[in-house]
């Protein structure tokens, strides 16, 4: 079935948690995870939360990536949406990399169907090291 666009969701546990509370950081990978699939960029806006926290959406081109961390659990939620030539098994690649993740798991949409029918495809993989 052909799509025109790919949705992760994705849930890293065991992640690194003072990363997962650095606002700065936090920021930085989502945006290099989004260049990392073949998007243009359009915008991005982070907020950090009291006592910890963050969350953010890089908005793209070809859709968006955001991120929600809980920093006290180790935890973060990731969604990554493209349509297009992009590649978002990269990011969650990288990211799963970078945030140190111990386990998780991804769920892989096909949005959009081109056939005019409903998309009820998907993946759902677990990982762990």
């Amino acid at each position: 079935m052909k799509a025109l666009g790919k949705h992760l969701l994705v849930e890293y546990y065991g992640c690194d948690r003072v990363l997962l509370n650095d606002f700065a950081q936090i920021e930085l990978l989502l945006n290099r995870a989004a260049s990392l699939t073949g998007a243009t960029i359009v915008a991005s806006i982070f907020h950090p939360y009291a006592p910890q926290g963050v969350t953010g959406v890089v908005v793209v081109e070809e859709s968006h990536l955001s991120i929600h961390t809980w920093p006290e659990y180790g935890y973060a939620a990731v969604d990554v949406y493209t349509c297009g030539n992009c590649f978002p098994e990269l990011a969650n690649d990288f990211l799963r990399e970078q945030l140190g993740a111990t386990s998780g798991e991804v769920l892989s949409i096909l949005r959009g169907s081109t056939e005019n029918v409903p998309m009820k495809v998907y993946n759902r993989a677990a990982f762990a090291r």
